[in-house]
């Protein structure tokens, strides 16, 4: 007799375990189902914000500005950046100091170089971004339109 009552007092603690387990399972599932169906909800908002201002005109085209921008200052501008000086230098045909100097002066003398967010309330490029294009427009003779 007190074999049979241990055999069901294990059988019962294995199905409140497997009832727990599948309870646990179901709620991260369910918190899974939630998650994504925030993200299709921001990934169709953020679409609707960015179809073009008129109607009839298709969506704006998403060139990423932001992650390249992120990757300019990663690659050249942070203290312990990917490229070293010399490479700097290769590529900007000066020294980082004297970039920083001109890009401050220029940012404070232009407000165009500076940051700022645009008229569909996105940031706009950073001021690396826009001297760097300045520097290469000057250097290679090309315009903006």
């Amino acid at each position: 007799m007190a074999n049979m009552q241990e055999v069901l007092e294990r059988q019962e603690r294995e199905t409140r375990e497997r009832m727990c387990r599948q309870a646990t399972s179901k709620r991260a599932q369910r918190e899974l189902d939630e998650q994504h169906g925030m993200a299709v909800a921001l990934l169709e908002e953020d679409n609707q914000s960015r179809s073009g201002l008129r109607e009839g005109r298709g969506p704006n085209v998403d060139r990423h500005r932001h992650y390249r921008g992120k990757n300019l200052l990663k690659d050249y501008f942070i203290p312990h950046s990917l490229y070293s000086d010399i490479h700097f230098r290769a590529r900007y045909r000066m020294q980082p100091h004297l970039f920083n100097k001109v890009m401050h002066d220029i940012c404070n003398y232009d407000e165009y170089f500076v940051q700022k967010k645009n008229f569909a309330r996105n940031l706009g490029l950073l001021p690396e971004q826009k001297f760097t294009i300045m520097i290469r427009m000057l250097a290679y003779g090309s315009f903006v339109d």
